[in-house]
């Protein structure tokens, strides 16, 4: 046994086989917005499984005419694992497709380590997330300097997944700063209930986000205090991202990165602009 595969997690006595699973993050939707090395690993599989619920089909275009097309919209992972076993036996190359990124709310850790109790090859492949394409799409950056240089990513508790301990939004909300909010809408009344026991003003700004970047997107503004409100009147409850915080609607302030008086390995900071620079944050 190599120290290569000792170092790679798995048990001495554990198969390895020529198949291989590839987690490939779809993105929001579009097809444009797949990863070259997405796009890739989908021409690559002899095998792609994909959920109809989830994932634009547009982004089956990428796959083999010969390409195996599995829908798992209806499947538990006890019916994705025989694919998995084919792959073992076979030598195949499955793309398994995740919307947005693998990493978040997946059902990714468990597959992983099942493909590798089987013995198969593993790549997870980032996917764009749908808290970045919204951003995008309303064209605001979501750490604004002096407002919020932080973004929480999370969902509403009382769902299908517990939450930890500690993990509720009210108490996130209590640090000010820009929060992602999935898999929420359908309790919109709670989640805007306890953004607002969590310290946000009233008039904090939100956008709430249906399907982004697919054809039928639908994109609306608000203050906190219409959140639910808003959800409910456009019949949103799945495939809805709500983004939350100042930082939604500030401006007027100035990253020091690019500031004339802010030097780095490439570049020297001008005199005079550095001697503002610092009587700015002594006075701050």
């Amino acid at each position: 046994m190599s120290d290569e595969r000792a170092n790679d997690g798995r048990a001495s006595d554990e198969r390895v086989s020529d198949g291989r699973v590839l987690f490939v993050g779809a993105g929001p939707g579009a097809a444009d917005l797949l990863t070259f090395r997405a796009a890739a690993a989908i021409a690559d599989a002899d095998v792609v499984i994909w959920a109809a619920s989830l994932v634009h089909p547009d982004v089956l275009r990428h796959a083999r005419e010969d390409a195996e097309i599995v829908d798992s919209a209806q499947l538990p992972m006890e019916g994705v694992l025989p694919y998995y076993e084919r792959a073992v036996a076979e030598g195949l190359t499955i793309a398994r497709i995740h919307s947005g990124d693998p990493a978040l709310w997946g059902a990714l850790q468990e597959q992983l380590e099942r493909c590798r109790e089987m013995g198969l090859d593993v790549e997870v492949i980032p996917g764009v997330s749908s808290f970045s394409a919204v951003a995008a799409a309303v064209e605001r950056e979501l750490t604004i300097p002096e407002v919020a240089q932080s973004v929480i990513l999370t969902r509403l508790g009382g769902g299908k997944t517990p939450m930890p301990e500690g993990e509720e939004v009210r108490e996130f909300a209590r640090h000010g700063t820009t929060m992602a909010l999935f898999l929420s809408a359908a309790r919109s009344g709670q989640l805007q209930e306890e953004l607002l026991e969590g310290g946000y003003p009233e008039e904090t700004p939100c956008v709430v986000a249906y399907q982004c970047s697919w054809p039928d997107e639908l994109i609306v503004r608000c203050a906190l205090s219409e959140l639910a409100e808003t959800v409910k009147a456009h019949k949103l409850w799945k495939h809805t991202l709500v983004l939350v915080g100042p930082a939604l609607a500030a401006g007027g302030t100035r990253s020091h990165l690019y500031h004339p008086g802010h030097f780095h390995g490439h570049r020297r900071a001008e005199p005079a602009a550095r001697r503002r620079l610092r009587e700015a944050r002594r006075s701050s």
